[in-house]
């Protein structure tokens, strides 16, 4: 497996996973997520909404769902397919309502595509998103215990 500059790595406790960003689809998405990643933003966070059978979902400072970085995201949706893998923008009603919060797909979930920004795909560790512990809210929740950009020096 290459790694790039877009290559994002989540130490979570169930084990790492590699996502292949795509600023080729949604550049402003990436941008935004690196540099949330650089200021350690991600570190600790847990995974607060996971549906089995459709996504895990991360990005809270809360670990409700209800919040964010304070940085709203314009909407960046593109053709690419939720399929299994694919990473996310979560959002409220809005379009434009992305902030921090994404979702990494367990199986196809096409009834999203057009309407959530698409900005990556697991390109190893799925098997580690699949362990991820379900709920609404979450018991005792799976976390990121560090995100890191791969081509970074630690």
């Amino acid at each position: 497996m290459s790694v790039t500059e877009n290559t994002l790595i989540l130490e979570t406790t169930q084990g790492p996973v590699t996502i292949e960003m795509r600023p080729d689809l949604a550049p402003g998405h990436v941008a935004r997520i690196k540099e949330l990643v650089r200021e350690g933003f991600y570190d600790g966070i847990v995974f607060h909404r996971v549906i089995d059978g459709f996504m895990a979902q991360t990005g809270c400072p809360h670990g409700t769902g209800t919040g964010g970085s304070g940085k709203k995201l314009k909407a960046e949706f593109n053709k690419e397919p939720h399929v299994r893998g694919t990473a996310s923008m979560a959002r409220a009603a809005s379009p434009d309502s992305g902030d921090s919060q994404f979702f990494i797909c367990f199986d196809d979930a096409r009834f999203l595509d057009n309407q959530y920004t698409v900005w990556g795909k697991v390109t190893a560790g799925m098997e580690n998103v699949d362990k991820i512990k379900r709920g609404e809210p979450v018991m005792n929740p799976d976390k990121i215990v560090k995100a890191r950009m791969a081509a970074d020096k630690e």
